[in-house]
């Protein structure tokens, strides 16, 4: 994992280019506050059943961290599904368009990002860029939760096994058990099946990543996927899906230290050149 990110928890006390990014997504919403010096603080909650008073508070919780108030933010620019509802940012900015600009503004790894790869809670997308940065071309599934962070949600719940030990267990296989629907119902279907002939977890969970990295890189290949790979959204935190990502793909790719705030990192990032 790499990037340029160093949250800086200090109570900066009003700094005058004080912006922030609100990305409201269907499971999670992210707030980022930055100065021009970079990231000040971020959150991350459940979005809830009310995604602007979700943004509210998690903006609020935001400020005090660094010791600011409401009237010390510049400018305020939201993404994500819920973007529109969050009628308190003066501007707003696709996630395609944040997401891109986030992974570019993040990526030190030397090679310029060429293919993003963003797994959320309910969909899943793909961006291609060209030399600079700007959008080629992109693809989403949004009409299936297979390939996306539900999907692991549905499995982690039939496993009964917590989510965030995923990766770790999927890495203790001795071999992968293919998952071979694309749809969540009848593969949780044969998850059941596989479990119930006592099939070991860690190899179930191992054919549960392959086959979402099998249904993204295949919508990746609709846009065409070059190097670098950027891979971010909440299951980038997955270490075991990272894995199984990088052996469908056959190269290694570009993971940020904090993955779930990409988007929202590139919505504060509009939010500065607004005030510039």
């Amino acid at each position: 994992m790499t990037d340029n990110l160093e949250i800086r928890y200090e109570k900066i006390g009003g700094k005058m280019s004080l912006v922030a990014g609100i990305d409201a997504g269907s499971t999670t919403t992210k707030v980022v506050l930055m100065d021009e010096n970079g990231v000040v603080a971020h959150l991350v909650v459940p979005t809830g059943s009310n995604c602007k008073n979700t943004a509210e508070e998690a903006l609020k919780n935001c400020l005090e961290k660094t010791n600011c108030e409401r009237k010390d933010i510049r400018y305020i620019v939201s993404t994500g599904y819920g973007r529109n509802l969050i009628d308190f940012a003066q501007d707003t900015v696709s996630e395609i368009s944040a997401n891109a600009k986030g992974a570019k503004w993040l990526n030190t790894s030397g090679d310029k990002i060429r293919t993003i790869v963003d797994i959320g809670g309910q969909d899943s997308k793909v961006i291609s860029l060209d030399d600079d940065g700007k959008i080629v071309n992109f693809a989403m599934n949004d009409k299936c939760a297979a390939g996306t962070g539900r999907f692991l949600e549905v499995m982690a719940n039939v496993l009964e096994v917590n989510l965030e030990d995923f990766g770790k267990l999927s890495l203790q296989a001795k071999k992968i058990l293919p998952i071979n629907s694309t749809c969540t119902v009848f593969a949780e279907s044969e998850v059941i099946s596989l479990l119930a002939r006592g099939n070991p977890v860690p190899d179930i969970i191992a054919g549960i990543h392959q086959a979402i990295a099998r249904r993204v890189v295949n919508l990746a290949k609709r846009v065409g996927i070059k190097e670098a790979v950027f891979f971010d959204g909440g299951p980038a935190l997955n270490v075991g899906l990272i894995k199984a990502m990088e052996d469908e793909l056959g190269m290694k790719m570009v993971v940020p230290s904090h993955p779930q705030i990409v988007t929202a990192i590139g919505a504060a990032l509009t939010a500065m050149e607004k005030i510039k």
